[in-house]
């Protein structure tokens, strides 16, 4: 059986859920993402990465904390997916006099 290249059409809605992507693609698709939600104004971001090992946890937390334009993020309350979850606050785009 031939690797087949899986598409995922992204929806950008603020809710980016991890468990439909392979976690090399990881890096470049949460700041890819956060930036593409920036664009449409949206400023608060869920990322669910699920509960697990908390290996994904710590490889998205790490991308944040790399990100500039991340004003600061938080595991997610229980009714928003718990420590499966976490929450991102986004600076807006700066606006071009």
């Amino acid at each position: 059986m031939d690797d087949e290249l899986e598409y995922h059409e992204l929806v950008i809605d603020g809710t980016l859920d991890l468990h439909m992507f392979q976690p090399r693609d990881v890096k470049d698709l949460v700041p890819d993402y956060l930036q593409a939600c920036r664009e449409k104004g949206i400023l608060l971001v869920r990322i669910v990465h699920g509960k697990g090992t908390g290996t994904l946890r710590r490889t998205v937390h790490s991308i944040l904390e790399k990100m500039p334009q991340v004003v600061s993020y938080r595991l997610a309350g229980q009714t928003e997916g718990g420590w499966g979850a976490t929450l991102v606050n986004l600076a807006p785009l700066e606006e071009k006099p």
